[in-house]
């Protein structure tokens, strides 16, 4: 696949470091919500975004617990998981008006997982014609914004009470 200059992510790319464990708790352990993308702190699941997505607003919707099989996940956190997908399709409307969204998860590494370990959501806006043929004929993607711009327009969507509290 080939890759369209993007010299913006230059300084993303250099600060990047790899990740070792599961990305999922280490982002529940991290200070900087902002830094690794996590959006939304629930009681039971998170939502963070995906550093590697298929459009702009691609969501990722996880437990709190190390979990891979979400069988094996309680009812409270099955209830929120779906509360959580609720909002994010809510938050996804506004901010980026997609006229569709893929809602899905990969469960185990043979099903395409990329994390395994941890089960997720994911949950990405979709929009008539987004996959047009860059990626098909000349396998390149081309995004309309960064992760930074995306984290900075959809927290505070996440965040209703914090924007009223500081008006």
């Amino acid at each position: 696949m080939r890759y369209i200059s993007a010299t913006w992510r230059a300084d993303y790319v250099r600060q990047a470091v790899p990740v070792k464990g599961c990305i999922f708790c280490q982002a529940l352990k991290g200070r900087d919500d902002r830094a690794t993308g996590l959006l939304l702190r629930g009681r039971r699941n998170f939502v963070m975004l995906n550093r590697y997505p298929y459009t702009p607003g691609h969501l990722m919707i996880a437990p709190r617990r190390h979990l891979a099989d979400f069988a094996a996940a309680g009812p409270a956190e099955r209830a929120e998981l779906a509360e959580l997908l609720r909002t994010a399709l809510l938050v996804l409307r506004r901010a980026y008006g997609p006229q569709g969204f893929n809602a899905g998860m990969n469960l185990g590494a043979s099903a395409g997982a990329g994390v395994a370990g941890h089960y997720h959501l994911h949950v990405v806006p979709r929009w008539t014609g987004d996959s047009n043929f860059m990626p098909l004929v000349g396998g390149t993607r081309v995004f309309i914004e960064d992760l930074d711009t995306t984290y900075r327009k959809l927290r505070p969507l996440f965040h209703p009470e914090r924007r009223r509290g500081s008006r």
